[in-house]
């Protein structure tokens, strides 16, 4: 029969937590997606190619971190909503981002640095987000349509025809 010790000692788990930049990335993106006066976050000139390309609601375009053992840093360019004082986004996002990283990892942020790079209004900011798979699934759905009711002119027509053959009298 084998007795426990309850004296034993518990030993001591030895490593460490890390993050990979975009777990960081994605808890950034996620904690600003409700800030008021943020209409979007700008990915640069390689992203915006892609994002117009392609639908993609890819939460870490435009997010750069600098994550330390217990620290993280980030940077965001963003387009903000035209009406909204910049200085109350910046202290929103300082808040949320704050937050959802001590709850999330228990990080703390220490530097946020934000760039506003656009002012919009929101319709102008919705029709810039048309991607061209977006404009080419439009265009889809409007040929068929249209030749849908083609179709069914030609199927009239030919009914047209065929009763008028068999009323007429030879």
């Amino acid at each position: 029969m084998v007795t426990e010790n309850k004296n034993t000692q518990i030993s001591t788990v030895k490593g460490e937590l890390t993050f990979n930049d975009k777990v960081i990335q994605k808890v950034v993106g996620y904690a600003i997606e409700n800030v008021k006066g943020l209409l979007g976050v700008d990915g640069g000139f390689v992203s915006n190619i892609k994002n117009k390309l392609v639908n993609s609601d890819d939460p870490t375009d435009g997010i750069e971190v600098e994550v330390g053992k217990e620290q993280v840093a980030v940077d965001l360019n963003v387009i903000m909503e035209f009406g909204y004082n910049a200085h109350d986004i910046y202290k929103s996002l300082t808040t949320v981002i704050e937050k959802k990283l001590a709850e999330t990892t228990s990080l703390s942020l220490v530097e946020l640095n934000v760039e506003i790079i656009d002012i919009q209004t929101e319709k102008e900011y919705t029709n810039s987000k048309v991607s061209l798979q977006d404009k080419v699934s439009d265009a889809g759905s409007s040929i068929k349509d249209k030749t849908s009711d083609g179709v069914n002119a030609v199927k009239k027509t030919a009914a047209n025809v065929t009763t008028n053959e068999d009323t007429r009298v030879v």
